[in-house]
């Protein structure tokens, strides 16, 4: 009786600190995880601060242990997934939980009935997970690549949380690639061949993002990122609440020379968003930015140096999706952002992902500039 695990809904909090604490505490001799800033790990999770909420129902849940803490997990419903289509990846019925933190396989085999059993009483009879909380946020659970830190807006996950969630029933339903390439030294010729050849087309143009005009430019990029992603694979669409709210957390670290798009006879049909690797500045935080880490932390916003690059968002519109012009606009965006991360911020190294495992296009650029897979993140599903 004295192993006997306990599940607490949280309610108080105390105990939504605790929910957040464990993450630090669980992780702190992984070398290779990087703690959030605890602002915005508790940002996450509140209803006021994160529109999530406005269109979904969270429960958290806590396990505990011979009287301690010994983990947590997110159970949620997506309204806005639930009406997306079955052959999408989610559609009516079908539930998730995150965030999944436990010291042992017995805790986490206790967290995930407790989310499944809360998510049946909901009306749902399918999971996908671990989702962390919205598929914007974190999909996925890390498979692949634990040998090295996260960059910015990745997750990184205890390799034992696999097989414990496998043991549990849960069979793989998608993957999530990164891809790693190094650009310190430009990339292949055939890519800079049809870069020229893209500069001598009239109708195409690229420029940078105009942070005088952020509004404009962020709902822009929105608007073809809805069109092109929405046909994939667990597509869930943004709304306007969390366009504006995406837009106020990316400011700080968006430099107009690392984002593009690309116009065609003045229609703005691609995009494509780098962002320097924050979690580099911030990985020996630990999630607190007072007494000094703020002014660290500023001072690097005002001037970013930056080994690695990750490219988070990157699409196309999708009446251009399978022609020669998305590929070449793809080509251009990435070979013109990778000469100014190289000359303005020091940058050797850059990471492209997520990308589906069914996203031919996209793999197929990746092999053209010889990148190479470097993280694989897998997302489950089960009936309940």
């Amino acid at each position: 009786m004295s192993s006997h695990i306990i599940i607490h809904p949280v309610t108080t909090k105390a105990q939504l600190k605790s929910f957040v604490e464990l993450a630090y505490q669980l992780n702190a001799n992984d070398p290779h995880w990087v703690p959030p800033l605890k602002s915005e790990a508790y940002g996450l999770l509140n209803p006021k601060k994160n529109p999530f909420f406005e269109h979904a129902n969270v429960q958290l849940f806590l396990a505990e242990q011979n009287g301690e803490i010994v983990g947590r997990i997110s159970a949620h419903i997506d309204h806005l997934a639930l009406e997306q289509p079955v052959e999408q990846g989610f559609g009516p019925g079908t539930g998730n939980w995150g965030l999944l933190e436990t010291a042992n396989q017995a805790a986490a085999a206790a967290l995930i009935e407790a989310a499944e059993k809360w998510l049946k009483e909901q009306g749902m009879h399918r999971v996908v997970a671990p989702i962390s909380m919205s598929i914007w946020e974190e999909p996925g659970l890390l498979t692949f690549g634990h040998d090295h830190s996260p960059t910015v807006m990745m997750g990184h996950h205890n390799r034992e949380y696999q097989g414990w969630i496998e043991a549990e029933g849960y069979n793989s339903v998608k993957e999530l690639t990164t891809y790693e390439l190094q650009i310190a030294d430009g990339l292949p010729p055939l890519i800079d061949r049809i870069v020229k050849s893209g500069e001598r087309n009239s109708k195409l143009k690229l420029r940078k993002v105009d942070k005088s005009h952020f509004d404009r430019d962020a709902k822009i990029i929105m608007d073809i990122l809805n069109d092109a992603w929405s046909d994939n694979w667990g597509f869930v669409p943004l709304t306007d609440h969390e366009i504006e709210h995406l837009g106020v957390s990316l400011k700080p670290i968006v430099y107009e020379d690392l984002i593009m798009i690309a116009e065609l006879e003045g229609r703005p049909v691609a995009f494509m968003m780098t962002l320097p690797d924050l979690n580099d500045r911030i990985k020996d935080m630990n999630g607190k930015l007072f007494p000094f880490n703020w002014a660290k932390l500023l001072w690097w916003l005002k001037f970013p140096k930056s080994p690695t690059m990750r490219v988070p968002l990157m699409g196309v519109v999708k009446d251009l999706q399978n022609s020669r012009i998305a590929s070449q606009m793809a080509f251009m965006m990435i070979e013109y952002i990778r000469r100014e991360a190289v000359a303005h911020y020091g940058a050797t190294r850059g990471e492209i992902g997520w990308i589906l495992d069914d996203n031919k296009g996209m793999m197929a650029i990746a092999d053209a500039i010889e990148a190479k897979i470097n993280r694989v993140y897998t997302l489950y599903e089960k009936p309940i």
